[in-house]
């Protein structure tokens, strides 16, 4: 026979279950209309300043990336021919590759939201287009030195951009479900 309490924790669990459901399921809406009508609630203040905290944990995540499965891995050898799990290596490389490009794409659209940060990074969008192509030819193993020092010299840019500007990003290590998301 279930006690008191066990029959009490499952009514409020009960509860708690049926409340998340009818509030995702209002939150769910596509009312596109709705969302055009609406007016927006942010100032232009409001909207730089979030941009250039957008730009610092969007740079953040690509530096944490590049460093943890890529410069690090590379600094410890594990590129090389021959090397203990070299092969897993790579291929954590590659899509860290890929996510520090998008990572740091979306920061430069987000800087486009801060005249200082606008200017600082607008110099360094040729070099992070460049980055475009190099997680395949990582995960392939082609060139892993020029490529490192490619990511490492880009990351290092975008921060000091990001200093230069008022906005200091700090390496943020993404998770490997993240990283795999993109």
């Amino acid at each position: 026979m279930p006690s008191p309490v066990s029959v009490r924790r499952a009514g409020v669990s009960l509860t708690l279950c049926c409340t998340l459901l009818v509030g995702a399921t209002a939150c769910g809406g596509d009312d596109k209309d709705a969302e055009a009508a609406a007016p927006s609630v942010s100032s232009s203040a409001e909207k730089q300043k979030f941009a250039k905290t957008r730009f610092v944990a969007n740079a953040g995540l690509a530096a944490g990336a590049s460093y943890q499965w890529i410069v690090k891995p590379f600094r410890a050898g594990k590129f090389k021919k021959g090397a203990d799990g070299r092969r897993i290596a790579l291929v954590k490389a590659g899509l860290a590759g890929a996510f520090t490009y998008n990572r740091l794409k979306a920061a430069t659209k987000n800087a486009q939201g801060d005249p200082a940060l606008a200017k600082a990074v607008a110099p360094l969008t040729a070099g992070i287009d460049a980055l475009k192509d190099l997680p395949s030819k990582l995960r392939k193993g082609e060139s892993t030195d020029s490529i490192v020092n490619s990511f490492d010299g880009v990351i290092n840019s975008v921060k000091d951009a990001g200093k230069g500007a008022g906005a200091e990003v700090k390496d943020k290590v993404p998770s490997a479900g993240e990283l795999s998301k993109g």
